[in-house]
């Protein structure tokens, strides 16, 4: 099954060229779905990447839209509430998509969005995307995790790195709108080098250390 225009070849080389900014791997994939993670750190504080984050039109990337312009997305801010697309169309009217929705709120802290992107929308498919946002000395760390299963007519072992491209691409541009990602310093800087050429460098700070405990904070919910 070929990938649609959303996954386009000339789109991920675009975001490919963004990728030094942040760290990005897909970290799990099997027969039932896969997991991608991407993290980056920027100056803004947490209040100002919040308010960004609502505005999709100034980061998510129009070569992953369905109307091709990035001014047609819109983002609510409550749960309940939809990442959507307008499609204008002088003929038949105003159409609409929704990308995904939203189903976690914490304002300067927390977003999760239900939803399968792009191409995935077709298929038979979960898709999680949960950004999260964590206050540091120089401003604030992200992270993006992307958790998608269930049955789908693609090839994980193909349509996960494509997968991994876009979101990081999305986390990237979303650093750009803030004003850029931080160079990388410490364990993040090791991190591009393969194991055998740099051992752990357990007790650097660095951007692993700075989200790490962002998701175990978040996994047991208080009611």
């Amino acid at each position: 099954m070929r990938f649609s225009g959303y996954f386009s070849a000339a789109a991920m080389a675009g975001a490919l060229a963004l990728a030094p900014v942040a760290q990005a791997k897909v970290v799990d994939q099997g027969e039932a779905g896969f997991t991608v993670a991407h993290t980056a750190q920027v100056a803004a504080a947490p209040a100002d990447v919040w308010k960004m984050l609502r505005m999709p039109q100034n980061w998510w990337s129009k070569d992953h839209s369905w109307s091709g312009d990035a001014a047609n997305f819109w983002l609510d801010s409550q749960a309940g509430g939809c990442f959507c697309e307008k499609l204008p169309n002088g003929e038949s009217g105003l159409g609409s998509v929704q990308h995904a929705r939203i189903v976690f709120a914490k304002p300067n802290e927390m977003l999760r969005l239900s939803g399968a992107f792009g191409p995935l929308q077709g298929e038979a498919l979960t898709g999680t995307l949960t950004i999260q946002i964590k206050e540091t000395p120089t401003g604030s760390a992200l992270r993006f995790d992307y958790v998608v299963g269930g049955y789908m007519r693609f090839k994980v072992a193909d349509i996960a790195p494509a997968v991994d491209t876009v979101i990081g691409e999305q986390l990237a541009g979303l650093a750009n709108a803030l004003g850029g990602a931080l160079r990388p310093i410490g364990n993040e800087r090791a991190a591009d080098k393969s194991a055998a050429e740099t051992p752990p460098q357990k007790d650097e700070e660095g951007l692993d250390s700075a989200v790490a405990d962002l998701v175990p904070e978040e996994s047991e919910p208080r009611y």
